[in-house]
């Protein structure tokens, strides 16, 4: 046995013996789940922050245009489900985004698919009036992976939100593992920066929920992302975990980072809230207090209704990291059941996958 084998085959059951006899317990939970990296990470973040009045809200910087944006994002998808789903009026939905903006919220969320198309023009309808376009930071997404499909999306969004350019375009759900492949491949990401190039488009970036995987092979493609948009709430640090794997690397090359399903779903119905509810700190303010004490840009938030946009303004407006000590409090409170992925099948399965997704990797529909 050479040498070096032999310092290796004596130093290894020492180290394995210090490790059983004397275990770290000293450390806190957050070194296991949440990475001393990302601490580090919300603290620049958090320094950043603008708390200015005026605002209404906090923000955070966006990028390197100069733009700020509120620290909550009004969901496209769910800001219209009472119309699109319960047959409502539309009037209450354009109702709830005025009120939104009013509050301080000056960063709304959209997607080419989102009720097939009727979010989009709902929305466009909201911000036409009164100007309230230009108080917007808009972000929508483009649901397709080749060029002359990404034209179409682009084109049918600018119509249907009554606006010449979007501030964000994100390709949707990039939840497959062939997704990053194809963006290139296809033309996708050519129509998009000749859309940036146009002025149709000022920022570029990309969503999904499935896998860190995937996220962290579409940063590493030849393109200089803006934004990506990903799940961040209390249970992700515990599986296949977006924050400690994909956020560090958003920061090392300049993408902001976005969270969504803060609730492990929509607002009453997430998997935390509905599975959970009944423990300490589990509430939807305290769950979105837990999400942007996280090194985000912003959160996306799911609202229907004023009732739930209140809580949302308020907890935002309130807003006051929490400590290390609360986050692992909270985190713990979680941890059982939060390991398997049980409450995040986003991450496990595909039966939260939009159907223009599954057709085109041909899955079937749900």
């Amino acid at each position: 046995m050479d040498r070096e084998k032999q310092i290796s085959a004596v130093r290894l059951p020492r180290v394995i013996s210090r490790l059983y006899f004397n275990p770290p317990v000293q450390l806190s939970l957050s070194v296991y789940v949440r990475s001393q990296q990302i601490q580090t990470l919300s603290q620049d973040v958090l320094a950043g922050q603008i708390n200015d009045p005026a605002f209404g809200l906090p923000r955070r910087p966006f990028a390197k245009g100069g733009d700020t944006v509120s620290i909550i994002t009004l969901g496209g998808w769910h800001s219209v489900a009472c119309p699109a789903m319960d047959k409502t009026d539309e009037s209450e939905s354009i109702r709830l985004m005025h009120a939104a903006i009013d509050e301080g919220i000056n960063f709304f969320d959209n997607a080419w698919d989102y009720h097939d198309g009727y979010a989009e023009e709902v929305m466009g309808r909201a911000l036409a009036m009164d100007g309230k376009r230009s108080k917007i930071f808009l972000m929508s997404k483009n649901c397709e992976r080749d060029y002359a499909g990404s034209v179409r999306n682009l084109e049918d969004s600018l119509r249907r939100l009554q606006t010449d350019h979007l501030d964000l375009w994100m390709f949707h759900e990039c939840n497959y593992d062939n997704d990053p492949d194809w963006i290139f491949e296809r033309g996708a990401i050519r129509a998009a920066t000749e859309a940036q190039q146009a002025g149709k488009v000022r920022h570029i970036g990309f969503t999904g929920h499935k896998d860190p995987r995937i996220h962290t092979k579409m940063l590493r493609k030849p393109h200089a992302w803006d934004a990506v948009l990903m799940p961040i709430n209390v249970l992700d640090a515990h599986y296949r975990s977006f924050l400690n794997d994909v956020v560090p690397v958003c920061h090392e090359l300049g993408a902001m980072p976005i969270g969504m399903k803060g609730f492990g779903g929509g607002w009453p119905d997430g998997r935390i809230l509905n599975k959970m509810g009944d423990r300490p700190g589990i509430d939807p303010a305290n769950l979105l207090r837990f999400n942007l004490s996280q090194p985000i840009v912003s959160q996306v938030v799911g609202i229907k209704n004023m009732e739930q946009l209140k809580v949302a303004v308020n907890a935002a407006r309130d807003f006051q990291p929490m400590t290390v000590a609360e986050q692992d409090a909270l985190l713990n409170t979680v941890r059982e059941e939060a390991g398997d992925g049980r409450h995040e099948t986003f991450k496990s399965t595909n039966d939260h996958d939009g159907p223009h997704h599954r057709k085109q990797h041909e899955f079937a529909l749900a």
